[in-house]
């Protein structure tokens, strides 16, 4: 029996797609910890900075809606390992990089795969994740969050130790899992959709809802502006202070560490309470935990890192969720749309942030858009009310 029909969770299938999320983030997470050292070898422009992450942020996730509309419609499995192949081959030989031409060019590889493994495996979730769909969907953002918070304690390591050109030599990491996935990774299951268009694939996605779905695809865009700023140009930040490569990575891997532990808190409490109050408080005291990170100096730069990373990155699972909950039919495109499209908006911003910092300082544009969150409490207002257990959707 599938999961859908049992309604059961799968455990073996939910760790194998939180599986790949894990190594295709892992890889991805690599970039942002080390720009200090490509900014060094390559004589990198906070601009040519903000290009570089901008870039990245668009073509591993702007690009998932339509990558999720042809999932929906053509199950199979090579959208997830085709895609985290080339996250694990290309990202790794940007160490071999030689100019600011060749590094985002590699790069570019690689986020597209990113954005070829996403919408497919996050639109498998809540089909084997059982009744409670907002903690698997937890324990699978899980997977990237974590990535995120180990991915920079390693690559700041292994690039202290070892070197940018030495990188290539981490790919063997992935291609390991890469054998272990190929064994167990099940068929993604039809939608019913092969004959709709793009454009009434979306309307059969949305539907009624789609007032809704636009409210929290505005906050997830506004989420991610702010945590993308602070992922992509904390760690130049730090460096221009004095911390070491490696400390820029602990305190890059803190920051998503807390992430990964209040997002599983956020799923947890989402299927007990709804989502709405969730966002109220994590997006309400967001902007005071940003304000305190940048002004924290030495070893308070730490706890400074954790709490910001605690509520920035909260609300990422249980938004992909409750849109998933409005609009139940083409999981993959209504990921895509929160998760990719939304995250990517929010990441082509860095490129102004990068030009803005050049002509300021990074430290300057940093403390005003910490107070972008406390405008997304304005529209969260108008959430509907999902997700605890005794709504019916």
């Amino acid at each position: 029996m599938t999961a859908s029909k049992t309604h059961n969770t799968n455990i073996k299938i939910l760790f194998a797609l939180t599986l790949v999320h894990f190594t295709g983030d892992f890889y991805s997470s690599f970039i942002s910890p080390i720009f200090p050292a490509f900014v060094d070898k390559l004589s990198l422009s906070m601009t040519q900075v903000g290009i570089i992450a901008g870039t990245m942020r668009f073509l591993a996730f702007i690009v998932q809606p339509s990558i999720g509309y042809v999932a929906d419609r053509h199950p199979s499995r090579s959208f997830a390992l085709g895609g985290l192949l080339l996250t694990v081959l290309f990202i790794p030989l940007s160490g071999l990089s030689t100019s600011f031409f060749v590094l985002i060019l590699l790069l570019a590889f690689g986020s597209v795969g990113s954005s070829i493994f996403h919408p497919s495996v996050t639109g498998m979730v809540p089909v084997y994740g059982g009744p409670n769909s907002g903690f698997s969907m937890s324990i699978f953002n899980t997977g990237g969050t974590l990535a995120f918070g180990i991915g920079p304690l390693f690559i700041t390591w292994f690039v202290a130790q070892y070197g940018l050109s030495s990188m290539p030599a981490t790919m063997l990491i992935g291609l390991g899992v890469l054998i272990y996935l190929y064994r167990v990774l099940p068929m993604p299951e039809e939608e019913g959709m092969k004959t709709s268009g793009f454009i009434n694939s979306l309307k059969d996605t949305l539907g009624e809802v789609w007032k809704a779905v636009l409210l929290i695809w505005c906050v997830m865009v506004l989420r991610a502006t702010v945590g993308q700023s602070f992922m992509t140009f904390m760690p130049v930040l730090l460096a221009q202070n004095g911390y070491p490569l490696v400390a820029v990575g602990g305190v890059t891997s803190l920051f998503v560490v807390a992430g990964t532990l209040s997002g599983l808190a956020a799923g947890y409490l989402s299927d007990k309470t709804g989502f709405k109050p969730i966002f109220f408080w994590t997006h309400g005291l967001m902007t005071p935990a940003l304000l305190l990170f940048l002004n924290l100096s030495g070893n308070w730069i730490y706890l400074g890192a954790f709490t910001a990373g605690l509520f920035v990155l909260a609300t990422l699972p249980i938004g992909v969720v409750m849109a998933q909950k409005l609009a139940p039919r083409g999981r993959s495109m209504v990921a895509s749309l929160m998760m990719g499209f939304a995250y990517g908006l929010g990441g082509v911003i860095s490129p102004v942030i990068g030009k803005l910092s050049d002509l300021f300082s990074i430290q300057t544009v940093l403390f005003y858009v910490a107070f972008i969150p406390l405008l997304t409490l304005v529209i969260i207002y108008f959430f509907p009310d999902v997700g605890r257990k005794n709504h019916k959707i």
